[in-house]
């Protein structure tokens, strides 16, 4: 696994196979439905399309972060093998698992204090925050020392954007994030909220699009508009959508035919139980490098 661990949280929605394969351990966040508890484990304890129905079907759901005690026993094995961590975090504006890591933390390096673990905050959430740990992997794999990895993860986190559409109001309703007379307008007149990750980590309404082909079209304009390089973007993209695969598609048939020089196909995951619990299904999110996230 080189000289040093690189892992994140579950909330990453990356595919199980991709961590396994590019060696880097998650730890896994919690879901309740309709009071059932369910690991955040990438689909494996209850997979996507039966969540996202249940969900649909009126279903409950509440979330719970990773706990100082479920950091510390996620850590302590490497640390114990001699190794050193650098742990990649869920963005801190979404959630308080990165003050959780931190005290964790403190807490081991008094046991091994000949040890390091480095913890950046992603200021990124689902497969934008991914993207993040994809590109510390290369880096890793390169064979970086493990500060320089660390510097270049909070160095470059703003330059991974974050864009997201959304066909199902439903969720934000529930979450009062939308009130139910402007959900019902919303749902009537097919708006589909454009929404982005800010420089501080919180996710920002931008726009109110009418029709979902108008969506697909905005958040590759906004790619267009932001991406490093413009449509000579050579960088890694990715998507994840939440039961919408087919709406995931067609914004990525778009990417592939709009930017020539993208560093392969475009990378489709599952929004993860975590995440999803808060957008519900019809969620299509899209990432790439690009300028520097300020506002």
């Amino acid at each position: 696994m080189g000289r040093f661990i690189l892992s994140c949280c579950s909330t990453a929605d990356m595919k199980k196979e991709y961590f396994q394969h590019r060696n880097i351990p998650y730890v896994c966040f919690h879901v309740t439905l309709d009071g059932k508890e369910y690991m955040d484990d990438l689909g494996q304890s209850i997979p996507f399309d039966e969540f996202y129905k249940k969900i649909q079907d009126g279903a409950l759901a509440n979330t719970a972060q990773v706990n100082v005690e479920e950091y510390i026993e996620f850590f302590e094995p490497f640390l114990k093998e001699g190794m050193d961590v650098l742990h990649i975090s869920l963005s801190s504006g979404i959630s308080g698992t990165f003050n959780s890591a931190n005290i964790a933390k403190d807490e081991l390096l008094e046991k091994y204090p000949d040890r390091k673990i480095l913890l950046v905050d992603s200021l990124g959430a689902s497969s934008g925050y991914g993207l993040l740990v994809d590109l510390a992997a290369d880096l890793r794999d390169q064979r970086e020392r493990i500060e320089d990895v660390y510097q270049w993860a909070v160095s470059n986190r703003l330059n991974i954007h974050h864009w997201f559409f959304s066909t199902d109001l439903t969720s934000y309703i529930r979450g009062g994030r939308i009130s139910k007379t402007s959900g019902f307008i919303g749902t009537m007149l097919g708006i589909c909220p454009l929404l982005n990750m800010d420089h501080e980590g919180h996710l920002i309404p931008r726009a109110k699009i009418r029709t979902k082909k108008r969506a697909i079209r905005e958040i590759v304009k906004r790619m267009e508009e932001h991406a490093k390089d413009g449509k000579d973007y050579s960088g890694k993209c990715f998507l994840s959508n939440s039961a919408c695969y087919e709406d995931a598609r067609q914004v990525a048939d778009l990417i592939e035919a709009s930017f020539p020089k993208l560093n392969g196909k475009v990378v489709i995951n599952s929004v993860g139980t975590v995440i999803g619990a808060h957008t519900g299904p019809g969620t299509v999110a899209l990432f790439f490098e690009g300028d520097e996230r300020n506002n």
